[in-house]
């Protein structure tokens, strides 16, 4: 599944737009993003409140849609019952992490003697107790409510003996992120027979070298070229950063979006470790070299990273995560969402030559796996020893993710905000820029500002953005603020008054696409410390809107009914039940350039937000229709913002163009997208007949900052 806690928050917190926190027995803290503040505050819930936002959240329906992972897990199942019945014993099954229980009802229905289902999460234990019985199982699955590392076996325990097959769906993208080697080592030390069957038997790591400008752009920050009327300056970053071997943290992405064009390959792939299931497992920290021979001269940045496991000890039963160039035979490469790539990055960009032997080595400790690539093996070099995980060192990558990083070099964004500048910025002008970690006092200070001021909210960002504007020799043009907008005095603007107020907006804060209009909120604040005839930079902001139909991401909200001939329905009710409790009924914030989608209708222009007015005091309110133009399911509506920097200059954070007449779109990479799922459309009982026309309601409360939505279809 999508990393969701380890380093800096990327697109893979994309599904949680709170985090919850449980103090007390009954009470639970949220800690929501709030737009009117730019922070995330915690607010008291009902108990219930975390239950349902990870179960609406979960990825149990991608899952259960995953055809390719659940028929492996079925035939792998069926031989290790087989293997353990030729040996004239008894099946005793071990599942941790049943989830639905789907595991275990395979196991029995293959022919296990007795099944312990372990599950952590309450709601789901209960859930599994009723699927169980619902299919007819109760007399051969126990489910068991605890952390597979607190069950006990013996004639009181939870388990009365130890079991002989052990099967498991414990991992992650980065296959060890959830926890899956620790689990692995407990339950052979305690809980499963010596010599035991697994499934999986088996799991390999791979890794392939690549060169990709556009991965690289994710984790460092190439120079800034600022054209100006009379010459070109370059905003250079400290070395400090240059030099930053970044943070842990995997980058997980859907690889198969990525174009052959975005990277070159530099090796072949390799195998980096391989985990036994069937043995006792060792969780403590490693690492494992492999023998690179690059068949191609370049520049070594990326490591891209994937992993596949072997059902049964023969290895005839595989299911794999290899990317699509991995894969060239297979029409059809399977979607799934809780198991995707990694993306890697080296410490630094190495200079490699075809032919010249590299050695990789792959780290881990008992949650993360990080890499490091030597040229050359001398002796000194052979006494190999284990390297803690990297930490950051210049803070950019603690207080940036990686699209924001990928943001910030993208030079044909950067050339639209100096192209408004220039229209705006006269000799006199005295200029205050609102946005977290912002190069636009930069850009502002070179394109000729009589004075930069800018507003950052925290420790961490003031200190990055002062290290940048001193490597780039303005220390002292542009004067940087460590306060909330709110609590500005005219002293801190040396009694001027801002006549250029600037923002691109971001805040670090923000997920779905209309956070940003803390800008809003943040003009309203400072309005005394503005000139009368203040120029607002942007101008105003709009709130598009898209009917869409999607390849396959609208499996992750769609009901499974039966799944290998399992009735799941409780399943369907309980995360229907769950999207249906108050705030998980939002819209959703998801990455769609990971996500292919045709457009049904054409954008919409739906709610403006001017910039050169305060905050309204009443709810903005707008209703209408989106009559659609092309055949297809309407799986939901995507929303996105549009940054007027000018009259005639805009920023799109959602759709860039719809590239043909099929409606295909192109998504702005740096942003998540809102997606705002029908749920009529996700039934697999919706009646053919195809709606004409989708209506929508959409309101925007000035008090919460938030958008209300809803949509329904017209025949």
């Amino acid at each position: 599944m999508r990393r969701m806690l380890h380093g800096v928050s990327d697109n893979r917190t994309k599904n949680c737009l709170h985090n919850t926190q449980r103090i007390q027995t009954m009470k639970v803290f949220c800690g929501r993003a709030n737009p009117t503040t730019g922070s995330v505050e915690w607010l008291e819930e009902d108990e219930n409140y975390d239950y349902h936002q990870e179960i609406a959240r979960s990825c149990y329906a991608d899952m259960l849609h995953d055809k390719d992972r659940n028929v492996k897990y079925y035939q792998g199942i069926r031989t290790a019952v087989s293997r353990v019945k030729e040996r004239g014993e008894k099946a005793i099954v071990l599942d941790i992490g049943t989830g639905t229980g789907l595991l275990s009802m395979m196991a029995v229905t293959a022919g296990a003697d007795f099944c312990y289902a372990i599950e952590v999460f309450t709601p789901m234990a209960i859930a599994a107790v009723k699927i169980v019985e619902k299919n007819g199982f109760s007399d051969k699955i126990k489910v068991i409510n605890k952390h597979s590392t607190e069950v006990t076996v013996g004639p009181d325990g939870d388990m009365q003996c130890r079991a002989n097959i052990l099967i498991t769906e414990l991992f992650d993208t980065e296959l060890i992120g959830e926890g899956a080697l620790p689990s692995y080592e407990h339950a052979h030390k305690y809980l499963v027979q010596e010599g035991c069957e697994a499934v999986p038997h088996r799991a390999r790591v791979y890794a392939q070298l690549v060169e990709s400008k556009r991965m690289w752009s994710w984790n460092k920050l190439f120079p800034v070229h600022v054209q100006a009327e009379d010459d070109e300056k370059i905003i250079v970053f400290p070395s400090e950063i240059e030099n930053c071997p970044g943070v842990t943290s995997v980058y997980d992405i859907q690889l198969n979006q990525v174009p052959r064009s975005d990277f070159t390959i530099l090796s072949d792939v390799v195998t980096m470790f391989s985990v036994d299931f069937s043995k006792q497992v060792n969780s403590s920290s490693t690492y494992y070299t492999a023998n690179l021979e690059p068949i191609k001269s370049g520049m070594a940045q990326v490591i891209l990273s994937w992993w596949d496991v072997d059902m049964d000890p023969s290895g005839m039963i595989k299911c794999t995560m290899a990317p699509y160039w991995i894969q060239p035979t297979s029409n059809d490469v399977q979607w799934r969402d809780h198991w995707m790539q990694c993306v890697y990055f080296l410490p630094n960009e190495e200079p490699v030559l075809q032919g010249e032997n590299v050695y990789l080595t792959a780290y881990r400790d008992e949650y993360s796996v990080w890499y490091k690539l030597q040229k050359a093996r001398n002796e000194e070099d052979k006494k190999d020893a284990y390297v803690g995980s990297p930490l950051c060192s210049c803070q950019a990558h603690l207080l940036w993710n990686r699209p924001r990083f990928g943001e910030l070099n993208d030079q044909n964004r950067t050339n639209q905000y100096i192209q408004a500048l220039m229209t705006v910025l006269e000799k006199d002008s005295i200029c205050l820029c609102i946005s977290d970690g912002s190069l636009l006092p930069l850009l502002a200070q070179y394109l000729g500002a009589e004075q930069v001021f800018t507003v950052e909210n925290s420790a961490v960002s003031h200190c990055l953005m002062e290290k940048i504007f001193k490597a780039n020799h303005v220390g002292d043009k542009i004067k940087i603020i460590e306060k909330r907008p709110e609590l500005l005095t005219a002293s801190d603007l040396e009694d001027k008054k801002v006549s250029v107020l600037i923002g691109e907006p971001f805040f670090t804060t923000s997920l779905l696409p209309w956070h940003n209009l803390y800008f809003l909120y943040a003009r309203t604040a400072v309005a005394a410390h503005l000139t009368d005839g203040v120029t607002v930079l942007p101008q105003s902001a709009s709130l598009y809107m898209m009917v869409v139909e999607f390849k396959d991401l609208w499996r992750i909200r769609s009901p499974c009914g039966t799944c290998e001939g399992f009735d799941v329905h409780i399943m369907d009710d309980m995360i229907k039940n769950s999207l249906n409790f108050r705030e998980s009924k939002e819209a959703e914030p998801h990455p769609l350039w990971e996500y292919p989608c045709k457009s049904l209708s054409d954008p919409q222009e739906v709610m403006t937000f001017d910039f050169r007015l305060t905050v309204p005091q009443q709810t903005l309110s707008t209703h209408g229709s989106v009559n659609l133009l092309r055949t297809g399911k309407s799986h939901g509506a995507v929303l996105w913002m549009e940054y007027h920097l000018t009259a005639d200059i805009s920023v799109s954070t959602g759709l860039v163009q719809i590239s043909d007449e099929k409606g295909n779109c192109k998504w702005n990479p740096h942003c998540k997208q809102a997606v705002y799922f029908f749920s009529s459309a996700l039934e697999p009982e919706t009646p053919t007949d195809l709606p004409s026309a989708i209506t929508y309601a959409i309101n925007f409360n000035p008090k919460t900052g938030e958008i209300a939505m809803s949509f329904k279809s017209l025949s």
